[in-house]
């Protein structure tokens, strides 16, 4: 039985302002009109970060809007949710993000299977100058594409 993965959501300001070091998979925890919502695509990653609080790990700022249908069950849409992973991989985690300048980001949100898993990652921060160094490089591949696909024709 294979695992279909189907993205949701995408983190993408996490890769415009970090270095991603390393990736990880985690389970989250959920109500059940928070996976209604889910799969109706209401979800915001883009304020989120991950915090590890007594050797559990937790997600902060992860908006998941209400679920119209499901309103007496609602939960508040930036509560702190579990994420659910192996211990060493929390307390490795845990050991990586006590170096200096190191944050743990939520990069995507996806389906796998029936189950939603949320993908980390151990991120560095950019400065000024290596943001405007990416822009060049995506800018400057953009031109060749197209300076290619006008070649062709």
């Amino acid at each position: 039985m294979s695992d279909s993965i189907k993205t949701i959501a995408k983190n993408k300001k996490a890769y415009h302002d970090y270095f991603v070091i390393e990736t990880f998979e985690a389970g989250i925890s959920l109500m059940g009109s928070e996976v209604k919502s889910i799969r109706a695509g209401r979800v915001n990653l883009k304020d989120s970060w991950c915090s590890i609080v007594k050797g559990e790990i937790f997600v902060n700022g992860l908006h998941i809007s209400v679920y119209e249908q499901g309103a007496l069950w609602c939960k508040d849409p930036l509560r702190v949710r579990k994420l659910l992973m192996h211990k060493r991989e929390i307390m490795k985690l845990f050991g990586q993000e006590q170096q200096q300048g190191y944050s743990i980001i939520p990069l995507s949100l996806y389906f796998k299977g029936s189950n939603i898993k949320l993908e980390i990652g151990l991120c560095k921060g950019k400065k000024l100058y290596d943001k405007r160094e990416d822009m060049a490089k995506k800018s400057a591949k953009r031109t060749i594409e197209r300076a290619l696909k006008e070649r062709q024709y």
